[in-house]
């Protein structure tokens, strides 16, 4: 039976234990399952999930190599560093915290990056494969959460109604095709949807992840559904996700929380895509 309340840790842990055994295995030959993290400047989101990487890599035997550069780099700097981590053999994932500066090039970096390390999709090459259904691509980690917590539930998602809330490059489209992959019939919403109440109201599933804090309340909902919240925003002081919780749980049948929903679960299958990686060389 799903339970009314999802939570990401659950499932976090799961994954982590599950690796144990590939990561004793490395250790034993001297590897240790290192991601390498680009940060320019010093944004509090980007900052704060560098941290919750870090801990979640430590705690599973793993390691974290901070690349940090300031605010106003030379793309030839940022270029360097790319360079560098390709060329680093004892750096098995990178994951580039965007969105990077505007005065710098993204789609450069995107053309550049080692496809074996792209542990987040960032690359091109990695964006193709996803589209493609290639099995050796890494997955971008927050849709990948989504399915993480909804196979770790045994949420079954073929020929279900699923409703997206957001059509970011990030997690909206690939998450479209993600579950594609696993049957769904997907809808993707965005600001110019006509009667995006209606939408949602008819969905089995519906995925939030517009960036907008509380914008899904008991409106937008209806009985049986379940709800998967993406969102991480700052309101009156307080963490909270796109959906309005309090309004909306008591009346659908399973939702995650925000803390402690899909963001518990990014960082853990960071860690899982870096030790594949790590595996693979």
């Amino acid at each position: 039976m799903i339970p009314h309340e999802l939570k990401g840790s659950e499932a976090a842990k799961a994954i982590c234990s599950s690796l144990q055994e590939t990561v004793a295995n490395l250790r034993n030959k001297n590897v240790i399952p290192t991601l390498a993290i680009v940060r320019v400047g010093s944004r509090e989101d980007d900052m704060a999930y560098e941290q919750a990487a870090i801990k979640r890599f430590n705690n599973n035997s793993g390691r974290v190599l901070q690349v940090t550069l300031k605010e106003n780099c030379t793309q030839e700097e940022l270029e360097k560093v790319i360079m560098n981590i390709n060329r680093t053999r004892e750096v098995h994932g990178v994951l580039v915290m965007r969105p990077l500066p505007k005065h710098l090039n993204e789609s450069r970096i995107k053309g550049m990056l080692n496809l074996r390390k792209d542990v987040d999709c960032m690359t091109y090459l990695g964006q193709a494969g996803l589209f493609m259904g290639e099995k050796g691509v890494f997955t971008p980690c927050t849709p990948q959460a989504v399915i993480e917590l909804i196979d770790y539930f045994g949420i079954d998602v073929s020929g279900k109604k699923v409703t997206i809330v957001g059509r970011s490059q990030v997690v909206g489209k690939p998450l479209a095709i993600m579950l594609m992959n696993k049957n769904a019939t997907v809808t993707v919403c965005h600001t110019k949807t006509a009667d995006l109440r209606a939408e949602c109201k008819n969905a089995d599933i519906i995925v939030a992840c517009a960036g907008k804090a509380r914008m899904i309340d008991d409106t937008y909902v209806s009985k049986d559904q379940i709800i998967i919240d993406v969102g991480i925003n700052m309101a009156d002081g307080v963490l909270c996700g796109d959906v309005d919780y309090d309004k909306v749980a008591p009346i659908v049948s399973a939702i995650t929380p925000v803390p402690g929903g899909v963001g518990a679960l990014t960082t853990s299958v960071l860690f899982k895509h870096t030790v594949l990686s790590a595996d693979r060389s």
